[in-house]
């Protein structure tokens, strides 16, 4: 039996070993794909990251496809059941290092867009394809990048769909049109070494940051709204010691981070966070990193679309959510667009034996071929 084109393409690019940030030619096959479809394709490979923009269409709104082609590394191999970067099928489900996470929801892409242009060759507006090779490590060279170099030219991305994996216990049940920021402090407060026996005599920087981080723990930043749960901080290490049990240290060291909403600004959390710590009186400092502000999609063009396709395709909507870790998403929408993501069952994620269901590929395709259909249909099939 033949295999369907999606699922040939996502074997393909799971094959490809192409743990962050390699892509492991993962590109030149999308590539090669959406050339032979007419879409012009600038190479924007930054700080060993592999990126690459691809558009359609010479005027009008752009809807861009978005997605990232590196994966996370597999753990332990023997852990696996079947090779991860061998393609298995094993009751109706496709097995792989990024079957889910998201080559799954590029092959979908790309078989999407060759089906609409097939029925719409002359669609109105721009459609437009975002992919890095540089998600699910550090970011830096990444979407990031691209879109730096979009602002530059001057490029409004006016609708955005995101193929990660949004989708809870079935296809399609959660799109995601929104996600917290993320602020990542590193925290030292020094203290003066000594003897457990003479406390006096030194000054413990575990007694003196005891009471704070409590406080900065119970600490309301905000409240949430209706899109949003409230901002919340988590220590996710602490350190402090030399490894000897009769000494005081001279200094402790702790990484918090806030998921916040768009209630709270880094500014505020920050000015938060010092007026805390400056009350306890302690020596300290704080080196802060932005992974990113919020983005939120209230309904309207996109989400509306997003839904229709839904309805036709799987008959039923989507919930609307804005939970979850930080994406690509988070860069895109500072192009002033609307941004949603759509994509498989995240259940296996970045787990051993990563999977998606056949069947959802191939559901998953006809939902981005619609979406594309209803915002850049021509009003004909051709």
């Amino acid at each position: 039996m033949k295999k369907s084109s999606v699922l040939a393409l996502a074997e393909d690019l799971i094959s490809r070993p192409s743990v962050t940030p390699e892509d492991a030619g993962c590109q030149d096959l999308m590539i090669g794909r959406l050339e032979a479809l007419g879409f012009r394709v600038t190479r924007l490979a930054a700080g060993g990251v592999e990126n690459f923009w691809a558009e359609r269409g010479s005027s009008g709104p752009y809807l861009c496809f978005a997605g990232h082609t590196d994966v996370v590394p597999t753990g332990p191999l023997e852990a696996w059941h079947s090779d991860p970067f061998t393609p298995s099928i094993r009751d109706g489900m496709l097995y792989g290092r990024g079957a889910a996470d998201m080559k799954g929801s590029l092959a979908a892409m790309i078989v999407a867009a060759e089906q609409f242009i097939a029925r719409h060759p002359d669609h109105l507006g721009r459609l437009a394809f975002l992919i890095t090779s540089d998600e699910e490590g550090i970011a830096t060279h990444g979407t990031r990048h691209v879109v730096d170099w979009l602002r530059d030219q001057n490029t409004q991305i006016d609708w955005c769909v995101v193929g990660e994996p949004s989708s809870e216990n079935r296809l399609g049940d959660v799109i995601k049109n929104g996600r917290r920021g993320s602020l990542n402090g590193r925290l030292t407060v020094q203290g003066v070494q000594g003897h457990v026996a003479y406390p006096d005599k030194a000054d413990n920087p575990i007694h003196r940051a005891f009471r704070p981080l409590a406080d900065l723990v119970d600490q309301q930043w905000d409240t949430g709204n209706q899109f949003f749960p409230p901002t919340r901080l988590q220590f996710s290490n602490i350190h402090a010691g030399t490894g000897a049990n009769n000494v005081i240290p001279g200094q402790l060291s702790a990484d918090f981070n806030f998921r916040f909403s768009t209630e709270s600004t880094p500014e505020s959390l920050q000015a938060g966070v010092h007026g805390l710590l400056d009350a306890a009186q302690i020596h300290y400092q704080i080196d802060w990193q932005l992974s990113g502000p919020p983005f939120f999609t209230p309904p309207g063009t996109l989400v509306a679309a997003t839904q229709y396709a839904l309805k036709k395709i799987l008959g039923h909507p989507a919930s609307l959510s804005t939970g979850g870790g930080t994406s690509d998403g988070r860069f895109i929408a500072q192009l002033g667009g609307q941004v949603v993501e759509l994509g498989p069952i995240n259940s296996t994620i970045h787990k051993l034996n990563e999977c998606v269901a056949v069947a959802d590929l191939e559901d998953l395709s006809r939902i981005y071929s619609e979406i594309m259909i209803h915002l850049l249909g021509s009003g004909r099939d051709d």
